[in-house]
Formats: C-alpha cells, sequence, structure tokens
C-alpha cells in the first residue's frame, strides 16, 4: 500500500499547530546532523521493535520522510506503520532536502526521550 502525499505546506502547518508526529526514515548520523522540526528517528529495520514507544497511539497523524523523492525509506517505513495498524500515516515525499531548499529550519543532535 502506498502512504498519502503529504506537502510541505500541510507539513509545516501540522508541526507548527503541534498536531502531527513526524518520523525520520533516515535516522543514525543523518538524524543526528539535521532533522525536521520535532522528527523522532525511526529506519524500517526497527520499526516492529520501536513503534509502539515513539508512536503509541495507532490513529493520530504521523508522517515519514527521507532524503529526497528517491529514497524508500519514507515509504517502507509508512508501510511497516501501515502494517502495524497505524491508521493516519501519511509521507512528505519530497524529504528534508526539499524542506532545506525551501530555507525552513531545521534541528539536529540525536533524540533526548
Amino acid at each position: 500500500m502506498t502512504a498519502r502525499i503529504i506537502t510541505r505546506e500541510e507539513l509545516r502547518a501540522a508541526i507548527d499547530a503541534g498536531t502531527v508526529t513526524v518520523v525520520d526514515a533516515l535516522g543514525g548520523e543523518y538524524y543526528a546532523r539535521q532533522h525536521l522540526p520535532g522528527a523522532v528517528p525511526l529506519v524500517e529495520a526497527e520499526v516492529a521493535d520501536r513503534a509502539g514507544e515513539l508512536l503509541p497511539d495507532r490513529n493520530a497523524p504521523v508522517v515519514t520522510y527521507c532524503s529526497n523523492p528517491a529514497c524508500p525509506n519514507s515509504g517502507r517505513v509508512a508501510g511497516r506503520l501501515t502494517a502495524l495498524g497505524y491508521t493516519n500515516v501519511r509521507k512528505y515525499a519530497e524529504g528534508i532536502e526539499d524542506w532545506v531548499g525551501a530555507g525552513l529550519p531545521t534541528e539536529s543532535g540525536a533524540l533526548t526521550r
């Protein structure tokens, strides 16, 4: 199943309103170096083990992203989440390269939860 797409403008509004959990599907050093505001790192190999901890509400809005439209990670993570019963998963297909290219803010550092 292909995740529904969210635009940069829609995602920015949802982040600003605090109505979405953003999932960085790149993880590791990529996440530590730069990620969307408030994003949590979750790579495909860790979805089964960590999704319940990071995303406890399976009906809450979730958006996955990776680097750019050619990167498959966000779609794979979105598919895994959907398979686990998450009902409101969308994908920011353009990824962080588009976000940064638009001059929008990012964060850096490891997850501190």
